[in-house]
């Protein structure tokens, strides 16, 4: 066995050992977090076996739900034929170790590559990973399969992480290769023994004393990894171009690869739930608030027939063609909005119907089913008040928004998806909790619960995820005693009355509305007070062989800052997002906004364009060069701090040039 390094770790809050073989778990469940080349991992099987087990012997193996493969409980015979066939041929060290009849814990898991940017990804890897708890072990054993449909294991390619107790608080987490001369890299699901030691150990030693418990469900729990990760590889190389014609002001690469990755993850949970149910025809579905409908496109070009509705057209509803169905409306919950002959309703970010949706889908009919995706906090009837101190506000809004799919009788179901964002917390509301016979009482439940929501503070239900509609009704009954008798039907034609939908021309409130005179203003003010605050920072600069100072002015924090402008300013400022911040912000020739402090900015320490830039974006930036008089050139006293050439801004009218990309321009500081 060879060294492959060694990581001292200092335990003052007594997580180890047993956040040792939590990071390991991470290592085993969640490979991607390290090895960025890997797409995830999907455990088929696992369970306690004896080392020396005759195959006579039956060893408590159990299959892994939603594992990743197609085999479901196979994988836990697979794991009990491997175990027989590879316990004979376990590396010296790992029987020296372990007496005959040591009790194991084994593990079957396929290691998912990523695509590759040229050619077809890599095959899945299959590895057995035996966990010692008595001698703080694990062993990786690579499974390679031989001409016979055998797999044995890949012995060059083995290595155990060690957990070792020093003395008192001190640990040290270590990685051994069995044959670290004979070691073969792919690069991909065996990366080299440098990266070993160098990436994955370090990690390993962080993550065991770290004791970070996550207040939400492992990511991808629901489904399987393999599946969704072949589904998101094919959805990512059919709709790339997206990016590329993307019309919007949103970012392209993120709402895009969002969207696909949402798009997955529903196209393998109505894969799995035709199976479970032997349905054959495709889900429908609607999509509640589904803005620029790029999730609507993709659902429907892979075969479900479905729709979406927003209150406001979005200009790249017109790319996606006759096929994909979207309709300019706005939804108030009520009679008039019911979708009977639905499948599924979907919230993606749905803001104001977000809690509306498990209702909707409650009263559709006893088929339909919804998956949310919350992200702003609206309550019934506006914003959500927090009414807990001890949670984040994250965690109590998706508690009261599963709360409501039980007052609805659904199994609320939680699950973390794989997106570029930080709410990724999603609710499924996939099968009910009462008999159809039962419609009626759940329905009063809902009408007294939606009550009970604008009149009084409700009970909070602890991590309400799937709790028992029952007790939910208890606490409806309780709350909504008071409810008027010719209130306990369903209202009419409008639920709720009070509701606000969102209006249909949106109101913009980021500063770029308020008059250009009251803004330029704003800047000179603020940029005279940075300049003229004491001491003065100064730096030497050269221009055309000349040395000169040029004055950097000092930082101000935004609380100071406003305590210098009057209150008509300021009065004026709070009705915009973001006030102040945003409008220096907004201006950032001048400003620099760093850790709510304000600085004037230094062009010479701007970092020139990286290439990585999209390309369209790159387009502007050279449109946009010497179309705009330099701040600095006209108002700073020490004038600009670039020479001419230098910077992008023009010196003087006579370096004016025409933009040619106004209304780009515009949509690119949204």
């Amino acid at each position: 066995m060879g060294p492959v390094g060694t990581a001292a770790v200092r335990d003052g809050g007594a997580a180890l050992p047993g956040g040792f073989w939590a990071a390991v778990r991470v290592w085993l469940e969640k490979p991607q977090v390290a090895n960025r080349r890997l797409c995830g991992a999907a455990i088929e099987a696992e369970g306690t076996v004896l080392l020396g087990e005759s195959e006579e012997g039956s060893p408590r193996l159990t299959a892994v739900p939603g594992g990743g493969t197609d085999e479901g409980p196979q994988g836990a015979a697979e794991l009990s034929r491997l175990w027989r066939e590879v316990s004979r041929h376990l590396p010296p060290s790992f029987t020296a170790r372990c007496r005959p009849g040591s009790e194991l814990r084994a593990v079957l898991r396929t290691l998912l590559p990523r695509a590759r940017p040229a050619g077809p990804p890599a095959p899945p890897t299959k590895e057995l990973v035996v966990q010692d708890v008595y001698n703080g072990t694990v062993t990786f054993l690579p499974l390679e399969e031989n001409k016979e449909g055998k797999y044995q294991i890949k012995k060059c390619n083995t290595y155990e992480i060690q957990l070792t107790h020093v003395k008192d608080e001190e640990w040290s987490v270590s990685i051994v290769a069995l044959s670290s001369e004979d070691w073969f890299s792919d690069g991909i699901t065996y990366p080299k023994l440098v990266w070993l030691g160098n990436e994955l150990l370090p990690k390993l030693a962080k993550w065991s004393v770290e004791q970070k418990h996550s207040e939400f469900r492992s990511t991808l729990s629901l489904i399987s990894v393999a599946k969704y990760c072949k589904v998101y590889q094919d959805l990512k190389e059919k709709y790339k171009e997206m990016v590329k014609v993307w019309p919007e002001v949103t970012d392209p690469e993120k709402f895009v690869y969002e969207d696909v990755a949402i798009a997955t993850y529903l196209l393998v949970l109505w894969e799995e739930e035709r199976k479970e149910k032997g349905l054959a025809k495709k889900q429908s579905f609607v999509d509640l608030g589904c803005g620029n409908g790029l999730l609507v496109h993709i659902l429907s070009s892979e075969g479900h027939s479905g729709r979406g509705i927003d209150v406001r057209r979005r200009k790249i509803w017109d790319m996606y063609g006759p096929e994909t169905h979207l309709e300019e409306l706005s939804i108030m919950p009520g009679d008039s909005h019911l979708f009977p002959d639905t499948d599924w309703l979907i919230g993606n970010h749905s803001d104001e119907l977000t809690p509306w949706i498990p209702v909707i889908a409650a009263r559709s009919s006893y088929s339909c089913s919804y998956f949310v995706l919350p992200c702003c906090f609206f309550d019934f009837h506006g914003k959500y008040s927090r009414k807990q101190s001890k949670k984040t506000q994250y965690r109590e809004y998706l508690d009261f928004v599963a709360e409501v799919g039980s007052v609805c009788g659904f199994h609320v179901e939680e699950d973390c998806l794989r997106i570029p964002s930080t709410k990724r917390v999603c609710l499924i509301g996939k099968n009910r909790t009462y008999p159809p016979t039962e419609c009626a009482l759940i329905d009063n439940q809902i009408t007294r619960y939606i009550h009970n929501r604008q009149t009084c503070p409700v009970v909070a239900c602890d991590r309400g995820v799937g709790f028992n509609h029952k007790d939910c009704s208890d606490v409806c009954k309780e709350a909504g005693s008071g409810l008027p008798e010719n209130e306990m039907e369903t209202s009419g034609r409008i639920w709720m009355p009070g509701f606000q939908p969102r209006e249909k021309v949106e109101q913009i409130r980021n500063c770029a509305a308020l008059p250009r005179d009251f803004v330029d203003d704003v800047v000179l003010n603020v940029a005279n007070l940075l300049l003229n605050t004491v001491p003065q920072k100064s730096c030497s600069n050269t221009h055309g062989g000349n040395m000169n100072t040029w004055n950097q002015g000092e930082s101000l924090s935004l609380r100071e800052v406003a305590e210098h402008l009057n209150k008509e300013t300021l009065k004026r400022l709070k009705s915009e997002y973001g006030g102040l911040q945003t409008l220096l912000k907004n201006n950032h020739q001048v400003f620099e906004v760093l850790n709510g402090r304000v600085h004037i900015r230094d062009w010479r320490k701007e970092k020139p364009s990286r290439k990585t830039k999209p390309e369209v974006k790159r387009c502007l930036s050279a449109e946009a060069y010497k179309t705009r008089l330099c701040w600095f050139f006209i108002h700073h006293p020490n004038g600009c701090a670039l020479p001419s050439e230098s910077c992008p801004y023009a010196h003087g009218t006579e370096e004016l040039r025409q933009s040619k990309t106004i209304k780009k321009k515009k949509h690119t500081q949204c």
